[in-house]
């Protein structure tokens, strides 16, 4: 039997006594029994009950139309809201640049000269942090307990050395000498895979993943890898964004 015929059959039982079934109910029960009779009426199945109408997938719910308020606000979108939004014009500065990164996009196009991470430079970060965890700042304790066997730098302090170690602060070897100003614009993610220990060795290289011409300039997302010498795993991988401006 259809679940359909089985609810018809049902109702039309209930209809030939229907006031018997009223009549034995409380008036408060009474109001709630025709309420839900009226609500199951106005459903798709009740509908179909009603009908005599067989339920199919393919039974098509009529979707309500757009109300008064929406067909007005979509007849007075403005045409310059939905207009594409026009080319940005680089200087030739800015174009040369972009033409010559873009070619170059996924190579390391910067390595830079090795430099020693020792207890000294580590411990003045610990003051400018004020990160003195003994990890970072006691020798003694870091030979006896830590798996290193000795001090580590701040993750931090690997990150902030990133600007000397890809050239980006020596006014006399600019990367990008053609632009008036370099502005950081943050990281979109950063990671330290391995520790940089005390004395150790560190560079940076630098891939380009992306540019684009905005406002004032050009938007680069630079892949910087810290790499240990000696150490198969990069003591950083971090995505930075910076703009140049021209």
């Amino acid at each position: 039997m259809k679940v359909v015929d089985y609810f018809k059959q049902k109702r039309d039982g209930l209809s030939l006594h229907a006031f018997e079934l009223k009549d034995l109910l409380s008036p408060s029960l009474r109001e709630h029994w025709l309420d839900f009779v009226n609500r199951a009426n106005k459903t798709q199945l009740g509908a179909l009950v009603t009908h005599k109408q067989s339920a199919s997938n393919d039974d098509v719910v009529e979707q309500p139309s757009k109300t008064k308020i929406e067909k007005t606000v979509v007849e007075n979108i403005a045409p310059e809201a939905v207009a594409k939004t026009p080319a940005i014009e680089m200087k030739p500065e800015a174009e040369a640049l972009y033409k010559e990164l873009t070619a170059t996009l996924g190579e390391v196009i910067h390595t830079g000269e090795w430099m020693t991470v020792d207890q000294g430079r580590i411990n003045q970060f610990a003051d400018v942090t004020e990160d003195h965890q003994w990890i970072h700042t006691n020798p003694e304790r870091a030979a006896e307990e830590s798996p290193f066997k000795t001090t580590i730098a701040h993750g931090f302090l690997t990150l902030s050395l990133l600007s000397v170690l890809t050239d980006s602060v020596d006014p006399e070897n600019q990367k990008f000498p053609t632009a008036k100003m370099t502005v950081n614009m943050g990281f979109n993610k950063i990671r330290f895979p391995y520790p940089v220990k005390s004395e150790n060795r560190i560079r940076a290289t630098t891939k380009i993943q992306s540019v684009k011409p905005v406002k004032r300039g050009l938007e680069i997302v630079q892949e910087l890898t810290v790499q240990i010498e000696g150490v198969r795993r990069p003591g950083c991988v971090a995505e930075s964004v910076i703009q140049l401006h021209f």
